[in-house]
């Protein structure tokens, strides 16, 4: 007679071929229509099927499944952490290729995913209800690694903004000075760059385009990027439309602003290596020392003691 855990694996191997051959009957019958040939030099036929195949696995396999699980996430996740998760999602760039359904449908499939993973390892070393449990625990963690994820994502994102944001001022101080108005310099700064605060340079211009107003289209730009020197400049920027100040002497005043706060961001970080190195000497490079140094006096002194 089989054991629990034998007929649980076999049920969920079976459940899993029946799911694949559900989904590949469906596929089959969508892919049954044909486009038939007009004349003798028609091109060949080409079948749905044909054609679905020949797209790359994600937008055949992964999405769809992606897709399918997007209720759950849905329900699994508060209403009122939806709008925070579009504007996650849109501070790390990633809202013109992964909407708010097709990222809690990832974060079920990996909760999935994680949690089977981690049933199937103890279920053969450990009893039924605690495989159960380690497998529960495995999908709340897996279920929250992609909002792990996705804040990394957004934090490196911000940083580059960061970084490259002194030289795009210092460009369109150029650009100014050379003639250009500001909407000039920023379309010519975010046509030689390809970066991070390009992309958001470009974001800004087409949103003017489209007749948004300077000053909107600019603090759209702060809430996509979450940058609090971002937020400055727009800020500064704003003031001195308002007040009438000139935009070329802003942008002089920004740039060396910017370059000093790189230079002390830099310092900051120069002053913390000596604390971040102490780790790795205490684990991994002390140990080593000491057994090379009190390495050959060890037998004399248990010699001794002996």
């Amino acid at each position: 007679m089989m054991n629990l855990p034998s007929v649980l694996l076999i049920s969920l191997l079976m459940a899993t071929s029946t799911f694949a051959a559900f989904m590949a009957l469906r596929a089959t019958r969508q892919g049954s229509m044909r486009l038939r040939p007009v004349g003798p030099e028609s091109p060949p036929v080409v079948t749905e099927r044909a054609q679905t195949l020949a797209r790359p696995w994600k937008e055949r396999v992964f999405w769809p499944v992606i897709r399918q699980l997007r209720g759950l996430g849905k329900a699994l996740t508060p209403s009122g952490n939806l709008e925070q998760l579009r504007r996650g999602l849109d501070m790390a760039g990633l809202l013109d290729r992964l909407t708010v359904i097709d990222f809690l449908g990832l974060r079920v499939l990996v909760g999935v995913g994680g949690g089977a993973l981690l049933f199937g390892v103890m279920i053969f070393s450990r009893p039924l209800f605690s495989a159960l449990l380690f497998g529960l625990i495995g999908f709340v963690v897996g279920l929250y690694l992609p909002n792990y994820w996705l804040r990394n994502r957004i934090a490196k994102r911000q940083k580059a903004i960061m970084l490259a944001l002194p030289d795009a001022l210092d460009r369109m101080t150029i650009c100014v000075d050379a003639g250009l108005s500001f909407e000039a310099a920023l379309q010519k700064v975010s046509a030689q760059w390809r970066n991070e605060l390009g992309a958001e340079f470009r974001r800004v211009i087409g949103e003017m385009r489209l007749g948004i107003s300077r000053v909107d289209a600019l603090h759209h730009l702060v809430d996509r990027t979450g940058v609090p020197e971002i937020a400055s400049f727009v800020a500064v920027l704003v003031q001195a439309d308002r007040l009438g100040i000139a935009i070329r002497d802003v942008l002089h005043t920004q740039a060396a602003e910017m370059r000093i706060r790189r230079r002390q961001r830099a310092n900051e970080e120069a002053s913390k290596a000596p604390i971040k190195m102490l780790i790795p000497l205490v684990l991994f490079i002390f140990p080593a020392i000491f057994a090379v140094i009190l390495g050959p006096a060890i037998p004399q002194i248990m010699a001794a003691l002996k």
